[in-house]
């Protein structure tokens, strides 16, 4: 692990602190049950702010290759997110005219969720993802991958060999980049000379304003604004031309960038806005770790009283906000009992740093706990939905973010029944 004194884009040394949630364990390491004394590295995660540039960013660096030499997230297993890559894949098919004589290039593959929209589509794919589960997936579905890291070297390499991008992907990855300058130095290079790069990042002032905490992990060592975007971009001769918010990960960013200035007003107005909110000042970030704080304890609090009440209550999600909000806000057993996930290989494991145990989501019916905690907030409809079972059978939802809710029949209530 190392600190970091300087800012991972502009070289600052001024960064302030603003959130500190302690020793956490990596958010993918999960335990085998088989191996109970196994010791589980912790690592300080601290957020702060550059004064210089306005990025968010993690104060600490764990090495890629121990976050992700077991990566066991694999994409295809939220129809929420397939049905959001499969509408970006047809708008981009259509809009910039792809076919058999182009290449979409994805950085951060992982199974292939997004670019087997573009090969049922009949345009040629390349993935690229170090984690070897995911790629032998993607593989598995016919989408050739390279198992390596995105880089200036990796992106010389292609050119050498013919291969630049009609369209260069990166979607959630751009915040796991140790080195963002050479990061974007390789998308400047691989880009075909019309070329376009859509990227999708996490947008800082969701996470503030929406209390997402739990999506600060060690993984995620930059959250975004486009104040601090745009000069990032520019340091490699890329012009950052379109802003799109998606809901999708609790609120994202998809950014166009292009050799050529090309904007329709959208940079702009964020810009705009976000100097207004004050978000390139310590201020708008210095109430965040209280209000943080508040959440935590209202949700120990709620799952306490339904324990007293001798309510029974397992969790939905072995995700890596899971892993934080359990962790974080120091939620184990007998708290909550057991987490149920649709991944096959999260099943069987224990989460990391509160052991609980994973298993099917059928579990549920079977054992039917009063209260389920939506770990994977994110996509709290598509879960309950999931669980009508459940939910007839008199099962209630807890979503925590941004503020711990009980839902019961679809309607939400503050305080549980």
């Amino acid at each position: 692990m190392t600190t970091e004194l300087f800012c991972r884009s502009c070289g600052s040394g001024d960064l302030q602190p603003i959130l500190s949630l302690g020793m956490m364990p990596l958010t993918d390491a999960y335990v085998d049950p088989g191996a109970p004394g196994r010791s589980e590295p912790r690592y300080p995660l601290d957020l702060a702010l550059c004064a210089e540039c306005s990025l968010i960013q993690i104060l600490h660096t764990v090495p890629p290759e121990e976050m992700f030499e077991d990566y066991q997230y694999f994409s295809s297993f939220s129809d929420t997110l397939l049905a959001h890559s499969c509408e970006h894949a047809r708008r981009l098919v259509a809009t910039r005219g792809l076919g058999p004589g182009s290449l979409v290039l994805e950085v951060a593959s992982n199974d292939g969720y997004l670019l087997r929209y573009f090969l049922e589509a009949g345009v040629p794919v390349l993935g690229i993802d170090p984690a070897g589960g995911p790629a032998d997936a993607a593989e598995a579905a016919g989408i050739p991958t390279l198992r390596e890291y995105f880089g200036v070297e990796l992106a010389e390499r292609l050119i050498r060999e013919g291969r630049r991008a009609d369209v260069l992907l990166a979607n959630n990855v751009l915040a796991h980049v140790p080195d963002l300058n050479g990061f974007v130095a390789g998308i400047a290079a691989v880009l075909g000379e019309n070329g376009i790069a859509q990227i999708e990042v996490p947008y800082v002032k969701d996470l503030i304003e929406n209390l997402e905490f739990d999506t600060i992990y060690h993984e995620h060592l930059c959250y975004f604004s486009v104040t601090a975007l745009r000069p990032l971009f520019a340091r490699h001769g890329l012009s950052l031309n379109g802003v799109e918010h998606l809901e999708v990960h609790g609120g994202s960013l998809r950014l166009t960038v292009a050799r050529e200035e090309d904007g329709d007003g959208s940079v702009d107005a964020y810009l705009e806005a976000e100097e207004r909110a004050g978000m390139g000042g310590y201020e708008y970030y210095s109430l965040f770790a209280d209000r943080v704080e508040e959440v935590k304890s209202r949700l120990r609090k709620l799952l306490g009283s339904l324990r007293e009440a001798g309510k029974r209550i397992a969790a939905y999600g072995a995700a890596a906000k899971g892993t934080i909000l359990l962790n974080a806000s120091g939620i184990a057993a007998p708290l909550v009992e057991y987490i149920v996930d649709r991944n096959p290989h999260k099943q069987g494991l224990l989460l990391p740093g509160v052991r609980l145990p994973i298993h099917d989501p059928s579990r549920l019916v079977e054992d039917r706990p009063d209260y389920v905690v939506i770990l994977a907030w994110n996509i709290a409809d598509e879960i309950m939905a999931q669980q009508g079972a459940y939910r007839r059978a008199g099962g209630r939802f807890i979503v925590p973010i941004p503020s711990p809710t009980v839902v019961e029949n679809g309607a939400a209530s503050s305080t549980p029944t």
